[in-house]
């Protein structure tokens, strides 16, 4: 009879032995399919969102990214968490450098923030306020997006807005594809330190809350625009 081989145990999104960002990955796989299947989102991917859409999105985006960095900036002089408070990775500067190029001057004041997005806004703000760890989540859903799908989007929202070379697309650029792929290792690499070293599970349970809270935002953009496009056509 052969010998018996023992075989290793399955490991879910739930062990705390398996690394943190497949943790997140794959506790949030769900609700990243969902979002990505909204109405908004689907016009956004095939390139049929409206000017106002982009415009909206952009604006909403700033929003957050201006809450979420002022609180990952609290924690630079943390070695374990200082990776999420990088400069290279900050998008406040660009979608207001990209607002001002697309839209213009005004446009903290002619483009409106949803409700889901002010409430977004000071969720961060409070988080900011109790401890770091849970922001950890909101930059894992934000960054790592960017520095994926959000570099195959680039190329989408260029021709689809009909945009010029050069002018609002800052918020994608992250560098070349080399940099790109460098900022993505170095942050998965940092969750993953990060889990090896403390708990997490609020992390995790965090990601799954920003990814709702994305849908919320993106189910009222939609709104806005058909309500804008229905208004255009009277």
């Amino acid at each position: 009879m052969p010998p018996v081989r023992a075989t290793a145990p399955q490991r879910g999104p739930g062990d705390p032995d398996v690394p943190l960002s497949r943790r997140l990955r794959e506790a949030t796989l769900d609700l990243h399919v969902q979002v990505e299947r909204s109405v908004f989102m689907r016009a956004l991917l095939r390139g049929t969102l409206p000017r106002i859409g982009h415009l909206l999105l952009m604006r909403n985006l700033h929003a957050l990214y201006a809450a979420l960095e002022a609180g990952l900036q609290r924690i630079a002089d943390d070695v374990r968490l200082a990776p999420f408070a990088q400069p290279a990775l900050r998008r406040e500067a660009a979608l207001a450098a990209d607002l001002h190029a697309v839209h213009g001057p005004r446009w903290r004041d002619e483009l409106a923030l949803t409700p889901a997005m002010a409430d977004y806004v000071v969720h961060l703000q409070r988080l900011s306020q109790a401890g770091a760890q849970r922001l950890i989540a909101h930059a894992y859903v934000r960054y790592l997006g960017d520095l994926a799908g959000g570099q195959r989007l680039r190329a989408v929202v260029a021709r689809a807005q009909a945009l010029p070379p050069g002018q609002g697309l800052a918020f994608y650029d992250f560098g070349d594809a080399a940099e790109v792929a460098a900022l993505a290792r170095a942050l998965r690499a940092a969750l993953d330190a990060l889990g090896r070293d403390r708990p997490v599970d609020d992390i995790v349970d965090e990601a799954r809350a920003a990814f709702c809270r994305h849908d919320a935002v993106f189910a009222e953009l939609a709104d806005l625009v058909e309500a804008g496009l229905r208004a255009t056509e009277r």
